[in-house]
């Protein structure tokens, strides 16, 4: 059988990918990911481009682009003759939203090392649990 007429069940789609089967089928729902074909037993086989298509989701999860902007590269992405700008913001927004929570973890990181530096010897006097209690 060749790569273009592979056949996956959703377990080996999701050990390609590293993706939960039950996310796998969440995708399939919302519609991110298309139905595959089934057997006739009702068994899921799905092709190469459920593949790629599951790939390019999982890498754009992994960069920490939302749903909702994974389907816009998506629809982006079945024109491939079309300038880039709307990727482009797409990610230059994403960019913005990263570089907003990285000085967030920041002032949170200096929070904690601030708590933690300051340790009085007993939870009576602890300002880590006075600081959650107050």
């Amino acid at each position: 059988m060749t790569n273009q007429n592979r056949r996956l069940t959703i377990g080996a789609l999701g050990k390609a990918t590293g993706v939960n089967i039950e996310t796998i089928r969440y995708y399939e729902r919302i519609g991110l990911l298309p139905e595959p074909g089934r057997t006739s037993a009702g068994y899921r086989q799905y092709g190469d481009e459920h593949l790629r298509r599951l790939s390019f989701i999982r890498k754009g999860r992994d960069l920490g682009f939302s749903i909702e902007a994974i389907r816009a590269l998506l629809r982006l992405a079945e024109h491939p003759e079309q300038p880039c700008e709307d990727a482009d913001r797409l990610a230059s927004a994403h960019l913005v939203e990263v570089e907003r929570k990285i000085e967030e973890l920041g002032r949170l990181r200096d929070a904690l090392r601030q708590m933690t530096e300051c340790c009085a010897g007993t939870v009576a006097e602890c300002r880590i649990i006075d600081a959650l209690a107050s």
